[in-house]
């Protein structure tokens, strides 16, 4: 970027109130923390230097006990992360921070949504166990919820998928313990499904379990994070190709 359009963003930065004329990022007025112009640090700065405003606004925020906008403001680090950075470790970092802060503040549906990122990223890094006790967590907390409880179902597929990854055991033990946590579990296509790639797995049959991720697929469409886990699973069947064709 030419130093004059640098100069031009500062500016504008400045105006918006967000920077003091020596450069560091100044704090809103009391009672305007929620309409203080953040957004325009997205708009001007990118990458390294985006997350090192927002961590200072994070210093604010904390200072100030604002902690649900300081989660905000981690998540926004953790999207800098992933999208431009590519640094999935540090974006699980922030997500986790930004769940922790909701927690604190009693935000249970937003620390939730944190944690579903974290366990979406920690399995396909196979950090497998991390990503169970999450998925089990998350489960946990929703399947008592009449609002989310029919999210339960998912949490705990996920949770299976992983277990099954690591052993076939370990899968077959934890579906018992969920069906017994949430019965709805039970009458669950997803259940189904798991019951039919266990068999397969068990007979070392790769084409029962192909057609039997087909016949989920057609009515449930798998997205990339299940394909994915499903095919490491597929993997581990003696002599099979790696795909779902």
């Amino acid at each position: 970027m030419d130093e004059p359009k640098k100069e031009k963003e500062r500016a504008v930065i400045l105006a918006g109130g967000l920077l003091s004329p020596c450069g560091g990022l100044l704090a809103p007025r009391e009672g305007t923390e929620h309409v203080h112009p953040w957004v325009l640090l997205r708009v001007f700065f990118r990458g390294a230097e985006a997350i090192n405003c927002l961590n200072q606004a994070i210093d604010i925020y904390t200072d100030m006990g604002r902690f649900t906008i300081a989660a905000k403001h981690h998540i926004t680090i953790a999207e800098v992360y992933e999208a431009e950075l590519v640094d999935i470790e540090k974006a699980i970092a922030h997500y986790e921070q930004a769940a922790d802060y909701y927690k604190g503040e009693e935000s249970n549906s937003s620390a939730n949504k944190c944690l579903l990122k974290v366990g979406h990223y920690s399995a396909q890094l196979e950090q497998y166990q991390k990503a169970i006790e999450i998925y089990e967590q998350v489960a946990m907390n929703t399947m008592d919820n009449p609002l989310l409880k029919y999210n339960a179902k998912e949490y705990f597929f996920k949770a299976s998928l992983c277990h099954f990854i690591v052993d076939e055991l370990n899968a077959k033990l934890a579906i018992e313990k969920y069906e017994e946590m949430f019965p709805a579990f039970s009458d669950s296509r997803e259940l189904k499904l798991l019951k039919k790639l266990l068999d397969a797995h068990e007979e070392q049959n790769s084409e029962a379990f192909t057609e039997a991720v087909k016949d989920f697929d057609s009515v449930s469409r798998l997205d990339q994070w299940l394909t994915t886990m499903l095919l490491r699973i597929k993997k581990t069947i003696q002599g099979d190709a790696g795909d779902l064709k």
